[in-house]
């Protein structure tokens, strides 16, 4: 069953069918609410006076009575849903004033709600502050404020739909969007007029000190939104766009058309809420879309995970070193392969020193054997240098040939930087023997 919010006097039947008993009795109760008394007429209608958000839920009703002198009952179950079909107004006024002060505003904002409480009656509207702002006057900034006053009007008060007493569905919604877009004109006639009236609200403080709030501009704009706590849910076939009641685990704010779930840790328990509940401390919820207070657990850490989360910090000291430590070895080899990599000396300087090398030693090796003496028993005193000469013919034969060794050792030599080592010291051992 759908009822459009601030409806006037609905009456939902006990049972849906004509039962025709004698002396019935009828029993009303309401679903995930707390035990309280309902407006039953006395045919068992269950009776709305101005049905809000937080009367829509599961009811059931039990009908007793005696059929052939024994006791019967029946119960009738009912899901009943809010809803509202779309139009508002928002209004934009401007102030200025001398002052910007938090006391002087909340007294003007006071004062300003007051006075629309009677339009409210007059228009069957409800009208409902949603931001201030107070900035500087660009004509004069130092001594010169502008109180900007947002209103939104909701064209759902109370009697608002005394015209549209149908129980019919369909003629009701007919007769609701119709009533709608009359009573937007109506109540924007009425603001027009209610701001000239009131151009300007004297505020006088508790110093005997007065400030001036003066309009300047009053703009509307008409919106098609849904109310705190409802949504577009598109259950009610007959009237796609209008927005239905969000059920309880769901909530919407101001300005949007959807319910949403929820968030983990936080409930709603009963239908139109604006924004939900959150869980006491240390307590959260299992899954998104909670609807009751039940549903809040306390967070389950083990001694284990307790553990770990203190020992992390005494980890991280640890490994620290050990990080830092390695991170050193990684770029000393990077630097040691790349030294290897660009700084080898060319194979031509390699071969040359090489060859030097060997060409010393060659040097050395026959200079030494070149001015040795002959050792031998045949060999005379060391200082008979002649004796030497003249007996052993050989001598001679042997400085000549060391002497001729030494000069085409020059010549090889100076072709051995050209050649590789090992055949450079072939050719020497070949003209020794």
């Amino acid at each position: 069953v759908f009822i459009h919010m601030e409806s006037s006097l609905y009456s939902l039947p006990c049972n849906p069918i004509e039962m025709e008993v004698d002396h019935p009795t009828y029993h009303w109760v309401q679903d995930r609410a707390a035990s309280k008394l309902f407006s039953v007429t006395k045919e068992g209608h269950l009776l709305f006076r101005h049905f809000q958000a937080g009367n829509s839920g599961k009811y059931s009703c039990t009908i007793s009575y005696k059929k052939y002198g024994i006791p019967v009952s029946q119960t009738f179950h009912y899901s009943i849903l809010g809803y509202h079909v779309l139009g508002a107004l928002h209004t934009v006024v401007l102030f200025h004033s001398k002052l910007c002060e938090d006391k002087w505003t909340k007294k003007f904002l006071q004062d300003l709600q007051d006075k629309l409480g009677q339009l409210e009656m007059e228009q069957h509207c409800k009208v409902q502050l949603t931001a201030i702002l107070c900035f500087p006057s660009l004509n004069s900034p130092s001594d010169e404020f502008i109180v900007q006053v947002e209103l939104e009007v909701s064209l759902f008060g109370p009697h608002w739909d005394e015209h549209c007493n149908s129980q019919d569905v369909e003629m009701a919604i007919d007769c609701y969007h119709k009533t709608v877009q009359h009573n937007l004109g109506q109540v924007q006639l009425a603001l027009t007029k209610f701001f000239k009236e009131h151009k300007s609200f004297h505020i006088t403080g508790a110093d005997s000190l007065s400030v001036n709030f003066t309009n300047e501009f009053v703009g509307f704009l008409k919106t098609k939104q849904c109310s705190e706590g409802y949504g577009q849910t598109k259950q009610l076939q007959r009237c796609l766009d209008c927005c239905i009641v969000c059920p309880p685990g769901t909530f919407s704010s101001a300005k949007t058309r959807q319910c949403t779930p929820c968030p983990v840790g936080n409930y709603s328990p009963i239908y139109g809420m604006a924004f939900c509940t959150p869980c006491k401390d240390g307590m959260i919820t299992r899954v998104p879309g909670a609807s009751s207070m039940r549903d809040c657990v306390r967070q389950e850490r083990t001694t284990q995970v307790i553990s770990i989360e203190h020992r992390i910090p005494v980890l991280i000291l640890i490994m620290l070193p050990a990080l830092l430590g390695l991170n050193c070895l990684f770029i000393l080899s990077s630097f040691y392969r790349f030294c290897r990599e660009y700084w080898v000396p060319s194979p031509v300087a390699s071969k040359k020193t090489g060859g030097t090398t060997v060409m010393e030693t060659v040097i050395t090796f026959f200079s030494i054997h070149s001015h040795s003496p002959r050792v031998g028993p045949e060999a005379g005193p060391a200082s008979d240098t002649s004796a030497v000469d003249t007996s052993t013919p050989q001598g001679g034969v042997e400085e000549s040939t060391a002497g001729a060794l030494s000069t085409d050792m020059t010549s090889d030599l100076a072709t051995v930087t050209d050649e590789t080592t090992p055949m450079l010291t072939q050719e020497v051992r070949k003209d020794s023997f």
